[in-house]
């Protein structure tokens, strides 16, 4: 029998040797040559990866540096590293020498100290993201506290008081992009209402070899610059047998005249993005082991800095059980689009002795992640082809059949009306372009009614508002739900258990999510940050409804810190609670907010580039008690 080496997919064990099975292949002297050259690789990568990307995962996490009766104590130190991606090498901002971070796995009701050091030579931070938490341990510079200095130390303390899966990033400047990321799982006290045989965290990411103020100088200058999937003239005539030249055309000249692109999917892409599973690329193949009928738990977190996901295994079905770290009622789907800073747990079964790919395709079709589950290490399955890159359509701009003789989509040289119906016909709208129909369709309960938006007020920070906004929690979004696979929807995630006290909120805020994208301007209301108008006020104790309406042409991820927000997605005594809520193009959703967290909270959009550029506001809770505060 010969000895078959996999150079993708090396099982290094501790000492660094090959671990080494028999096939029915021989080996030859180039091909053990070039193993071990490669092995050398990974024996090289190993500082940089962290250990639940082995190829025998260690999922216990980062073991604290003291315990004590009802403490547990961490260190963790933020520096540059040199990091091989793909046979590339570049410079990272590791935590304790990894990118991703070190898995930080906690129980319910631990008390916990981080001391996070600073090694860098600007400032920095951890923001402990969807934790529950004293607002002066939220970690955000600026807001909750000043930052951590170079070559100091901030002392992090709370009590964990919730479970499931979530993750911690830097809150200063771009450094998230550059690896300060890491995930955590909180274990329930008691038993887990979703068993499962084995687990394993899969955490999504987007790597750029550029420098990050690279990427925002170039957008800031050509918001376009990374889309290289623009329609081209070639396009025209290649279409033109299926919806006619003349239609086509039209189409074409009603987006120019808005100065906007069907193809704006993604600000950045793959043109510059490597995509991670766990720290490795597509290339590097990272692999998680079962055995078949097992139930295996995947843990999704998506820590990229611009990038949505749709994931999918081909051959499995998948059981989402937990969304934002929060148990949900089982649902069986086989793709899930997960936005920037959501997590999702999925449980999958594979029976069969054969491996399986794990595919996070990028929202634009511009690149994927790629994984694999196998029996045994070194065993690869085929990797699906890429889909074509889906289109924007006049429903991401409030408008549908029933409404294409109306006024358009006001925008800030052109009045209403300008767009006329046959100007608007588009071929690829599809049903979800009918808003009546749409209508019907979304489930009963407290779903906010589509609206004419009126009048933009939103000054030059805004380019464009929709004619019309509605819910759209019952769409897969853009790309999704037109080839026969069930996908996960908003409408399809119901609380377990139901109930957690939710009360009809007293007021009402309303808060417009706009952007002026040829100057790659972001906002709430119109207003970057550092133009702000005073916190968004709430009164201590109190429910509020928050009403989000996208005026853009783009999906928001929308996260606030410490504190749940309450979908309302007519789900009854089941409604999810998330910390992340991503708002399609021209649409308006609503949460609730218990208001039972005091002090100032940062709120904002989840792609880092569009929160540096000013979509971001502070949420500040008031009225509290001072033993309240305590």
């Amino acid at each position: 029998m010969g000895i078959e080496l996999q150079p993708r997919a090396l099982k290094l064990c501790r000492y660094g040797m090959v671990s080494m099975r028999k096939t029915g292949s021989p080996i030859t002297r180039r091909s053990f040559l070039h193993s071990s050259a490669m092995a050398g690789v990974f024996a090289g990568l190993r500082p940089i990866l962290p250990s639940y990307s082995a190829f025998e995962p260690d999922v216990r996490g980062m073991e604290p540096q003291d315990v004590s009766p009802g403490r547990k104590v961490y260190d963790l130190t933020i520096e540059e590293v040199r990091l091989d991606i793909e046979g590339r090498s570049t410079t990272a901002t590791a935590i304790n020498g990894s990118v991703p971070g070190p898995l930080l796995r906690f129980r319910e009701g631990d008390d916990v100290t981080l001391r996070v050091t600073n090694k860098l030579h600007e400032d920095t931070s951890i923001h402990w993201h969807g934790i529950l938490l004293p607002f002066d341990q939220d970690g955000v510079p600026g807001v909750s506290f000043p930052g951590i200095k170079p070559g100091e130390t901030f002392t992090y303390r709370y009590t964990i008081r919730q479970t499931g899966t979530y993750w911690y990033h830097s809150h200063s400047g771009l450094q998230e992009q550059t690896g300060v990321y890491g995930p955590i799982i909180i274990d329930p006290a008691g038993e887990d209402p979703h068993p499962y045989d084995r687990e394993y965290v899969v955490v999504l990411g987007d790597w750029t070899f550029e420098d990050p103020k690279t990427v925002l100088s170039k957008l800031r200058k050509f918001p376009g610059y990374y889309n290289y999937q623009r329609r081209t003239l070639l396009d025209l005539f290649r279409n033109a047998d299926g919806k006619g030249f003349g239609s086509d055309l039209k189409d074409r000249l009603a987006w120019a005249r808005m100065r906007m692109d069907a193809t704006d999917i993604a600000d950045i892409t793959g043109a510059t993005y490597t995509y991670l599973i766990n720290g490795m690329g597509p290339e590097d193949n990272w692999t998680g082991v079962f055995r078949p009928g097992e139930r295996v738990r995947l843990r999704f977190i998506n820590a990229g800095a611009g990038t949505f996901f749709d994931v999918r295994i081909p051959g499995l079905e998948m059981t989402v059980v937990q969304a934002d770290g929060q148990d949900v009622q089982p649902v069986t789907v086989d793709e899930f689009r997960i936005a920037i800073a959501e997590t999702y747990d999925v449980i999958v079964q594979p029976k069969e002795d054969r491996a399986y790919t794990i595919f996070a395709e990028s929202m634009d079709r511009s690149g994927f992640a790629r994984g694999t589950l196998a029996p045994r290490e070194g065993m690869t399955a085929e990797i699906p082809p890429r889909r074509r890159r889906p289109l924007r359509t006049m429903a991401d701009m409030g408008m549908d059949h029933g409404s294409m003789g109306m006024d358009g989509m006001a925008h800030g040289e052109m009045g209403h009306g300008e767009m006329a119906h046959g100007e608007m016909a588009h071929g690829e709208m599809g049903g979800a372009m009918a808003m009546g129909a749409a209508q019907q369709l979304a489930p009963a309960g407290a779903i906010p009614e589509a609206k004419p938006h009126g009048p933009d007020t939103h000054g030059p920070g805004n380019a464009a508002v929709p004619m019309q906004t509605r819910s759209r929690l019952h769409e897969a979004g853009v790309g999704l739900g037109n080839d026969g696979r069930r996908v996960l929807l908003y409408t399809d995630l119901r609380a377990l258990p139901p109930g957690h006290g939710y009360q009809e909120p007293a007021r009402e805020i309303e808060l417009h999510l706009t952007g002026n994208m040829e100057r790659y301007m972001w906002s709430f209301d119109g207003k970057e940050y550092s133009r702000a108008p005073d916190p968004v006020e709430l009164r201590h104790g109190e429910w509020v409804r928050l009403v989000l309406v996208n005026d853009t042409m783009m999906e928001h991820p929308i996260h606030l810190h410490g504190m749940w927000m309450v979908l309302e997605n007519g789900t009854g005594p089941y409604l999810p609670r998330k910390h992340t809520v991503n708002v399609k193009p021209a649409e308006r959703l609503s949460v609730l907010v218990h208001a039972d967290a005091p002090g100032p909270w940062a709120f904002h959009c989840h792609i880092l580039y569009h929160m540096d550029m000013g979509m971001f506001r502070v949420v500040r809770v008031s009225g509290a008690t001072a033993e309240e505060v305590e």
